[in-house]
């Protein structure tokens, strides 16, 4: 039975999803070393290093094989990769062919070039999700644009802001992972092809034309120089992940917060069951954004792995290749599950405006005393009207009195606000969101064309 959680019939759909999952099983990878097989004896048929004849029965063996997956194990376990196994049953198959298959390749290029033909279809089930969590975040932030509500720093209330200009701080996360995966692509969807030890003397001296033909095969970049021990590609490609399931564990983190009882300013789609206590009947967890923050830890550490495994020794790495078997499939499944979690997660979000604005009112006010401090300020002096405005807050916070009543009176800070009606003004916090609805607008505004 599987024993990690994205194997895990229990666990795999909170941390994964089937369609992620599919595109790295084990029936799948084999099925891109077979296609990656077949692409390296078109293109050498193309370019008349081999007879078309012999890629021809390499394609049909290819295509009406059934691979034998415990014999496969088996020998997989003995030489320590699976393409030495994969190619004695594909030239088994392909009968007086079979002598052609595999010509001139090394293990690593068969293997190299299947991954990429995966984090292909892997991130364009990313892109997918970015773009449905943009339009869902840019929607939530329209709705919200002037729904006021406590803007917090170090867990304390500091000013005013508004919920959608939160949710517009998380969208212009999700629109620059976007931009980064667009420009990764390029980077990172490269073919390998080059012999064993990266400069295709097997196949000298028609090598990199051959290399071309192949790239060309598989809809894929052909590299400027053999990348076998230059894993930056990959290691961005991890890294990027990381920086997605990073943005969505701070998502993540401010909902879990916001729906602290003491809080209770938003809270997780409601389902029955969901998110419920074993003893305590009330309770209401904030399952998905849990499950977002695991992800990110996780996907953090593959991070790590993969950087550290960029030091490669040599032409041929000894052991740091192997450790990306487990960073890729592991982030990308995560990464997709974290995704899908956000998406039902703030597509059914409740907001609670009213608990917004009450919370906004436990400090009687001083919450928008920079408020009164800068208006007062043309008329006393930046740090005069901070010293009174300091004093009165201190009374307040002592008294446990709202910080107009305590500015009323003060004769000072009414002569300079304009009166007892202006000093109430400035006390609302409502009157204070700086630019923040125009912040929505503008991130709103980016997305115009791309939506």
């Amino acid at each position: 039975m599987p024993s990690t959680v994205t194997e895990s019939l229990i666990f795999r759909d909170m941390f994964g999803t089937a369609a992620m999952r599919a595109i790295f099983a084990d029936e799948a990878l084999i099925g891109r070393y077979v296609e990656v097989e077949l692409a390296l004896a078109r293109a050498q048929a193309e370019t008349g290093v081999i007879p078309a004849e012999a890629a021809a029965a390499i394609a049909e063996a290819g295509r009406a094989m059934t691979v034998d997956f415990d014999r496969l194990r088996r020998e997989t376990e003995i030489v320590g990769y699976p393409i030495l196994p994969i190619v004695h049953q594909l030239a088994e198959a392909a009968g007086p062919a079979g002598g052609y298959v595999h010509w001139g390749a090394t293990t690593q290029d068969i293997m190299d070039s299947a991954t990429i033909l995966q984090i292909r279809d892997a991130l364009a089930l990313v892109s997918t999700d970015l773009l449905a969590l943009r339009d869902i975040l840019a929607d939530l932030a329209g709705r919200h644009r002037t729904t006021p509500m406590a803007g917090r720093t170090h867990l304390q209330q500091a000013l005013p802001v508004t919920f959608g200009y939160k949710v517009a701080v998380w969208l212009s996360m999700i629109e620059r992972h976007i931009e980064r995966l667009d420009q990764m692509r390029p980077r990172v969807l490269l073919g390998q092809l080059a012999g064993a030890a990266g400069t295709l003397a097997s196949l000298a001296p028609d090598g990199l034309r051959v290399q071309a033909a192949f790239c060309q095969v598989l809809g894929l970049g052909q590299p400027s120089a053999t990348w076998h021990v230059a894993r930056d590609g990959l290691a961005e490609v991890v890294a990027f992940l990381g920086l997605v399931t990073g943005s969505l564990g701070k998502i993540a983190t401010d909902v879990m917060l916001m729906m602290a009882t003491e809080f209770a300013e938003v809270a997780e789609p409601f389902v029955k069951g969901r998110g419920a206590s074993s003893t305590m009947p009330q309770k209401r967890n904030p399952i998905s954004s849990e499950l977002m923050l695991a992800a990110a830890k996780a996907v953090r550490q593959h991070v790590a792995l993969m950087l550290d495994g960029m030091i490669h020794d040599f032409e041929r790495a000894t052991g740091p290749w192997h450790a990306e078997w487990v960073a890729i499939p592991e982030s990308f499944i995560m990464t997709g599950g974290a995704l899908a979690q956000a998406r039902f997660m703030l597509s059914g979000l409740i907001v609670d405006a009213g608990r917004m604005r009450a919370n906004l009112e436990i400090t009687g006010g001083l919450i928008v005393a920079e408020a009164v401090m800068m208006a007062a300020a043309p008329k006393l002096g930046r740090q005069h009207a901070h010293d009174i405005v300091y004093d009165a807050c201190r009374i307040a916070a002592t008294e446990r009195r709202p910080l107009a009543d305590v500015l009323a009176g003060v004769p000072v800070i009414v002569e300079a606000l304009g009166g007892i009606e202006a000093v109430r003004t400035h006390c609302d916090p409502a009157n204070y969101l700086g630019h923040a609805p125009e912040m929505v607008d503008r991130q709103l505004g980016l997305l115009g064309g791309t939506r």
